[in-house]
């Protein structure tokens, strides 16, 4: 189950030294055979654009929307660098391509670590003969292994394309800055379907618009954001809605093993805003929550504190009425016509215990609904955060 699992791909995962520990930074998704195919990636839309993100834009818009590598480093986010940090990128696809025998706008980068540090570039290049020598069918798992940063494990996915045969792997990193859009995340995607560029970027951009774009850790945004997809066609076409089918279960599979390896987080919530005027109205409503200290500790502390849902809501600048909403936990139902009611204490108190908690707020204005996928807030994450770890 990995990025190689689907015909035509290989990978690989090397430790090159840009990490202090010595644990794999240098990662590399790459064809079979050194040739370009269709890809497509969306990127963060955060105006503090890293490096990479602005190189690999570039290059899918050079070739055509074909890349035949997606080389990742970890450990530096290349963020904040400047011009140099675009000659670092651009000398990083560069080396790949040397090495495959590829152009070096077929060639698309990543890196992920902490901003506003020089790439350790020298490192990086003296790295990159190793990497690619060492790529095989049999690498997906190192590869993942060498995005991690703050991630307490590897992030990985397979997802059969229907009945056709095809798959669809993945592999991502992102533990924290999980907002929209997107998360600081790097997701790369393959699949052995046959499909052309046009389609390969609607398919993904859909795909995570309802998928990484719902995942809100710590609504803060990244500056390197990005999801790749590689095709190499070679089990042939396949239906296009199964093919998005397949992409969006990949990348929501992935979001939610993120979403689960938060940093620091003691809960995965699963926050529903319904009844709301509009489908917008219950976004501002849900986001605001899943941004929200208050209600993000009051998980951690096991407290079904609804008026802080409430409030939230009622400050989110969208249509609200106190006398209509309610409150569930679990599926109990703890408040209705914006007062407490009387239910099953126990129920929700065991519901609240859990890893995995459910909740939904019901505005009972309309038909308006949308649904985040967040977590807690708790000492762990400060401690992650502080000192600028």
């Amino acid at each position: 189950m990995s990025v190689t699992t689907p015909a035509g791909f290989v990978a690989a995962g090397v430790p090159c030294g840009i990490k202090e520990s010595g644990d794999r930074d240098l990662s590399l998704v790459a064809t079979a055979d050194g040739a370009p195919v269709a890809a497509a990636a969306v990127f963060t839309d955060n105006k503090m654009t890293a490096a990479p993100v602005v190189v690999s834009d570039a290059h899918l818009g050079a070739s055509g929307g074909r890349a035949a590598a997606v080389i990742l480093s970890s450990g530096n986010a290349n963020a904040a660098t400047g011009a140099q940090g675009v000659a670092d990128a651009e000398a990083m696809c560069a080396a790949v391509a040397t090495q495959l025998g590829c152009d070096a706008t077929e060639v698309l980068v990543c890196s992920t670590g902490l901003i506003g540090i020089p790439l350790p570039i020298d490192t990086i290049l003296a790295g990159v003969p190793a990497l690619v020598g060492a790529r095989s069918v049999e690498g997906g798992e190192a590869a993942a292994e060498a995005i991690r940063t703050t991630d307490t494990h590897r992030k990985e996915t397979l997802i059969p394309i229907g009945a056709t045969g095809a798959t669809v792997g993945g592999m991502a990193k992102g533990a924290a800055m999980l907002a929209p859009n997107m998360a600081t995340m790097l997701a790369v995607l393959t699949t052995d379907a046959a499909a052309e560029p046009g389609e390969l970027k609607a398919v993904l951009r859909e795909a995570v618009t309802t998928t990484f774009n719902r995942l809100m850790t710590d609504a803060c945004r990244s500056t390197n954001d990005t999801v790749i997809l590689l095709a190499s066609g070679q089990a042939g076409p396949v239906p296009s809605r199964d093919l998005a089918a397949a992409v969006t279960a990949a990348c929501g599979d992935l979001a939610s093993q993120m979403a689960g390896d938060a940093e620091g987080a003691t809960k995965v919530v699963t926050l529903t805003v319904t009844g709301a005027a509009s489908d917008a109205d219950a976004e501002l409503g849900a986001r605001q929550i899943a941004r929200s200290a208050l209600c993000k500790c009051s998980w951690f502390g096991q407290d079904p504190y609804w008026g802080r849902l409430a409030s939230e809501l009622g400050s989110a600048g969208i249509a609200f009425s106190p006398d209509t909403i309610s409150v569930s936990y679990g599926g109990v139902t703890v408040a209705a016509g914006g007062v407490s009611i009387a239910h099953d204490q126990t129920a929700v108190a065991a519901h609240m215990a859990q890893r995995h908690l459910d909740i939904v707020c019901d505005l009972g204005l309309g038909n308006g609904h949308f649904q985040v996928l967040t977590n807690d807030l708790t000492h762990e994450y400060i401690d992650e955060n502080t000192g600028g770890s």
